[in-house]
């Protein structure tokens, strides 16, 4: 029998807290039975809720932590005040210990990320880390980072999130090579900054294994689903992860006002609602709750802070699955691999063009 997959939960973490992370968390070990929890937050708030779910309790431990980190805390602030103390550093911590195979929370992004860094550090040979969001599209989904993990990137950084984004790619889509492409204003070569095309140059002349390079791709890609996997700088991936989530939300709305707007509409919503109803779903957030933190030398998954219990086990759901996939190794594998390829590339590069035989001489 496979060992369980510990998962430690920052219980405080997220709008709704206990109400919510625990009652996800039991979701969760209905559909991935083979998980173990790790709770840390107030456990005078936390235990009342914890007992009404007989199962989940007998697989989870509860540990005490006095602290919690407020949505809107500043990072430093929170690495100052939540240092050993708070929920999110002692799940973090967690597999520092070797006590947790992954760590899930709904809090404040700044202060995950700030701490998973102080904490955990970052994967050999990546310099930052980014975070990778699930995406729907036309086609089915996609992965997009960085949706928000730092802002600006050089050229190197935005190779090392196709790579990272590929390894993903290859676990959450059960791909071999998937295709890669670099948010840009527009297709040509000789668009956007610099930054931009020369990770562009780099991938295409680069012989990285794992994945394929599609090219530039420009935002209406993302929800066409035009690659596997869409690279961008964080400022510029948070800003069109927002925009989606509230289009979203925008043509719903429209949506409930158009069908509610006539009696004629009304009765066209009855004898479509199920249409309506599958919308619904394939529109629905907590379907791609979870965004993983890649570059850590550990897994951690960011949910999002307003989401429902439903969407806090889609959260919990993904780290297991990473686990289970061994995503860290993947990883470390394509880093590995891409380092060898740019040192060839490199060798090659010095060779004095007198000691390449030309087509004569071999005539």
């Amino acid at each position: 029998m496979e060992q369980a997959v510990r998962i430690a939960l920052d219980v405080m973490g997220g709008d709704h807290g206990p109400a919510v992370v625990v009652p996800g968390a039991a979701r969760a070990l209905t559909t991935r039975p083979d998980i173990s929890f790790v709770m840390y937050g107030d456990e005078a708030l936390i235990r009342p809720i914890l007992d009404q779910h007989p199962a989940l309790a007998a697989r989870t431990t509860l540990v005490h932590a006095p602290v919690s980190i407020a949505m809107d805390t500043k990072p430093s602030q929170a690495l100052r005040q939540g240092r050993r103390v708070s929920s999110m550093w002692m799940a973090l911590e967690a597999i520092k210990k070797g006590e947790a195979d992954a760590t899930v929370s709904a809090g404040n992004t700044g202060a995950l990320m700030a701490m998973s860094k102080f904490c955990l550090r970052t994967m050999a040979g990546i310099d930052r880390p980014a975070l990778a969001a699930i995406w729907p599209t036309i086609r089915g989904e996609s992965i997009v980072l960085d949706v928000g993990a730092s802002i600006g990137a050089d050229a190197t950084h935005l190779v090392d999130l196709a790579i990272m984004g590929a390894a993903m790619a290859t676990i959450v889509f059960e791909l071999e090579t998937p295709t890669v492409g670099l948010l840009n204003v527009g297709t040509e070569e000789i668009k956007g900054i610099e930054e931009v095309k020369t990770a562009g140059r780099l991938l295409r002349e680069t012989a990285l294994p794992n994945l394929a390079y599609h090219g530039f791709v420009e935002g209406d890609d993302i929800g066409r689903g035009t690659v596997d996997v869409v690279v961008t700088e964080g400022f510029t991936g948070n800003i069109a992860l927002k925009t989606a989530e509230g289009t979203a939300k925008q043509i719903g709305a429209y949506l409930r006002s158009a069908m509610s707007a006539t009696l004629m509409s009304k009765i066209g919503y009855f004898f479509a609602r199920s249409a309506f109803a599958a919308l619904k779903e394939k529109m629905d957030p907590r379907r791609v709750n979870g965004a993983v933190f890649l570059g850590l030398d550990a897994i951690v998954i960011k949910s999002h802070g307003g989401t429902d219990a439903v969407g806090l086990a889609g959260a919990i759901e993904v780290a297991h699955d990473m686990v289970r996939q061994e995503l860290l190794e993947k990883i470390r594998r394509s880093v590995a691999l891409a380092q060898e390829s740019r040192s060839l590339d490199a060798v090659d590069s010095t060779v004095p063009t007198q000691l390449v035989a030309s087509p004569e001489a071999l005539s």
